[in-house]
């Protein structure tokens, strides 16, 4: 976490940071909005301390950890109260997750309000494809940092119109080990995973899948031509989580998208009853 993994958020910013409760949220001080409307956190001289004691460094991950549960808490509150059914997507880099968020947003834009969060260090490339589709997004860079965390999910939420039975779709810097540790306050991890990585990556990764409660196997279009064994793929998805839905999905064709669709409109439906009965 952080000043193991090299992401940026070293002892220094984690002493320096301030952080609100109650209606407000936790937030760190170095970070600033770019012309395009994109948020960036970090500091150029943000650089991973070497030499630092095992011991210092498990005290600050536990500290990095325990206020960013804190902030989690706060955002999952807001989003229930708004009634908002909040994905965070979790993968590789390269594993198609933003061909595939963008053709959700599309399709699913008829039945839901959609709004997105994009992670990644640099551009907005991510969110300026999303946009493009009608929904709103906000682009949340992360400088060094390689996963997106509660404190920056909270100031995205500031820049987006919540609608009550609608949707949050936060796309995870690409990156299958630190983001497993984050919670955002989402109400489900999504884990993307392409046919064109190794059919063994929940056992490379098994953090990951393990806290995922969902798997989508992507570019499933691509089979035909790639030696890839899906059965071996679900079998160690499994083996890691023998609770995990799966679904094989191609973005490009949409193939099994619907039973996708289907899986999110039943947990969304639950979250909106609850507010409404909450509201009664």
């Amino acid at each position: 976490m952080c000043t193991i993994c090299g992401c940026g958020w070293t002892a220094e910013n984690a002493n320096h940071s301030s952080h609100r409760h109650g209606g407000d949220r936790a937030h760190h001080d170095h970070h600033w909005h770019g012309d395009d409307g994109s948020i960036h956190f970090g500091r150029p001289d943000d650089v991973h301390r070497s030499g630092q004691a095992q011991e210092r460094i498990l005290r600050l991950e536990r500290d990095i950890l325990s206020k960013n549960d804190v902030c989690a808490q706060a955002n999952r509150a807001r989003l229930l109260a708004a009634g908002q059914f909040a994905l965070n997507f979790v993968s590789s880099p390269g594993s198609g997750k933003t061909s595939l968020l963008v053709r959700a947003v599309a399709d699913l834009q008829s039945r839901f309000g959609v709004a997105v969060i994009e992670g990644d260090q640099q551009t907005s490339n991510d969110a300026d494809r999303i946009r493009a589709t009608g929904a709103p997004a906000v682009q949340v860079n992360t400088g060094k940092g390689c996963h997106l965390d509660a404190h920056m999910v909270g100031y995205a939420l500031d820049r987006l119109p919540l609608q009550s039975g609608g949707l949050l779709f936060i796309e995870n810097v690409g990156n299958l080990v630190c983001p497993a540790a984050f919670d955002l306050g989402e109400a489900h991890k999504v884990v993307v995973l392409s046919v064109t990585e190794g059919e063994d990556k929940p056992l490379k990764y098994p953090d990951m899948f393990a806290r995922a409660d969902l798997m989508l196997l992507n570019k499933a279009d691509l089979l035909p031509h790639l030696d890839f064994d899906v059965e071996a793929c679900i079998a160690y998805a499994r083996r890691v989580n023998p609770e995990i839905a799966i679904y094989t999905v191609s973005a490009r064709t949409g193939a099994g998208l619907s039973s996708f669709y289907d899986w999110i409109e039943a947990r969304a439906g639950n979250v909106i009853r609850d507010v409404s009965y909450a509201s009664g």
